[in-house]
C-alpha cells in the first residue's frame, strides 16, 4: 500500500485489554527463555563436568540480572516485532505494530520501540485516554486491530483503483 493520506486513526488501535493480554503472554516467554538457559546451563555441568555457565548466572548481581534480563527482554521484542511486527501475545490478541502511514515499522523503529519498554513505569502510560504507550509514543509506532487495520488498508487500495484503466 502506497497511498500517502493513508493515516493510523484511533478506531484502528488495539484496545487496553488487548495490550495488558499482550503484556501478559510476553511474559511467558521471556521467561521460558530465562530458566530455559539456566536449566541449559546447568545441564551442560550435569553432561560435561563444568559447571562455569551455570555458575556465572548464579552469581550475578543484581544489576547484572538486571541488566541480563531487560537484555532478553530486548532481544525478544526486536526479534519478533522486526520480523513479523507481531510478538506472541499479539498474534493471540490479532493486534500488530505499524506506523503512522500503515507501513511495516524498520528494523531502527523496532530497536528504538523496544529499549523505550526499559523506561521506569512504562506499563504505566498506558492509563491515558487512548491507551498508547511511551514505547508507543517515543518510537512513532501504533498497535492496531489487524482485522480493522487490514479492512481499512483494502478501502484505500480500492480507492486506489478507482478510474486506473485495466488492460
Amino acid at each position: 500500500m502506497n497511498n500517502p493520506d493513508f493515516r493510523i486513526t484511533e478506531d484502528l488501535l488495539a484496545s487496553k485489554n488487548s495490550r495488558f493480554v499482550n503484556h501478559l503472554i510476553d511474559l511467558a516467554p521471556q521467561y521460558a527463555i530465562s530458566y530455559g538457559l539456566a536449566y541449559l546451563f546447568f545441564y551442560i555441568g550435569e553432561f560435561t563436568g563444568y559447571y562455569g555457565l551455570n555458575d556465572f548466572l548464579n552469581g550475578l548481581s543484581t544489576f547484572e540480572d538486571l541488566l541480563y534480563t531487560y537484555s532478553l527482554m530486548i532481544a525478544y521484542f526486536f526479534l519478533m516485532e522486526s520480523l513479523t511486527s507481531k510478538t506472541l501475545g499479539k498474534y493471540v490478541t490479532k493486534t500488530m505494530v505499524v506506523l503512522p502511514n500503515g507501513q511495516k515499522p524498520s528494523h531502527l523503529d523496532i530497536l528504538k520501540r523496544s529499549f523505550c519498554r526499559m523506561i521506569p513505569f512504562d506499563g504505566l502510560s498506558f492509563l491515558g485516554t487512548n491507551g498508547k504507550g511511551w514505547h508507543d509514543s517515543i518510537s512513532g509506532t501504533f498497535v492496531v486491530d489487524t482485522a480493522k487495520f487490514e479492512a481499512r488498508k483494502t478501502s484505500y487500495s480500492e480507492l486506489d483503483q478507482i478510474g486506473v484503466l485495466q488492460e
